[in-house]
């Protein structure tokens, strides 16, 4: 497995380019937008993108989803059932945060936990994992000891749940019951900010620190 991330939007969103490099098929994780800068690395670096991937219905990881889709003829894949209200709410999100408008989509297939997608020979699993917001999942190599966990972790930081349907409780949850058991040592990939691993964040993050939960 490979992947290079592709920052996106104002907001600087990790979008990823994940591929098999067996047999260069590729998909993309949270493409917020900037869909010529994409399509680039693409081509760059010689990747068949075959499948979009997401993890959340916030419009800076899913704006430039609908085009890419229509563009090339690929399934989008997740969120979870739960954020289905924020894709109908695109137009709506694109006028608040000032970004270029965006027309609602209905993906191809919605994720349930426990589900897996596949990247050419790779397979992700799939966590469900709200708090963020209700239909929020990560993505999960465990052959790479990989996550991509959309706005669940960030580096030294957790998501915001100021938002409709977030929920603090779930957050904390999602990540101390679903990703730490993962292993210490997988590296994440945040939805914005640096790259970090879960043994780090429950050594230092001052939200989700072990030391906290006795």
């Amino acid at each position: 497995m490979k992947y290079q991330i592709i920052p996106v939007t104002p907001f600087q969103q990790n979008c990823s380019l994940v591929w098999c490099d067996e047999t260069m098929k590729a998909a993309v994780i949270d493409p917020g937008g900037d869909i010529d800068r994409i399509l680039s690395e693409v081509k760059k670096l010689g990747v068949s993108l075959e499948k979009v991937f997401l993890t959340h219905g916030h419009i800076d990881h899913v704006g430039g989803a609908k085009q890419l889709s229509e563009q090339l003829n690929i399934p989008i894949i997740g969120p979870h059932k739960a954020d289905i209200f924020w894709l109908d709410n695109l137009v709506e999100q694109s006028q608040h945060f000032g970004l270029k408008a965006c027309e609602p989509f209905t993906s191809t297939q919605y994720l349930e936990d426990g589900d897996s997608v596949t990247i050419g020979n790779l397979t992700l699993q799939v966590l469900h994992c709200p708090g963020h917001t209700p239909g929020h999942v990560v993505f999960f190599c465990e052959k790479a000891k990989t996550a991509w966990v959309g706005d669940v972790l960030f580096h030294g930081s957790v998501g915001r749940t100021d938002f409709p349907q977030s929920n603090h409780d779930d957050l904390i949850l999602s990540i101390t019951k679903k990703l730490w058991p993962l292993g210490r040592d997988v590296e994440f990939i945040p939805g914005h900010g640096p790259i970090s691993t879960f043994g780090s964040e429950r050594d230092q993050n001052p939200f989700v620190a072990d030391q906290l939960f006795g």
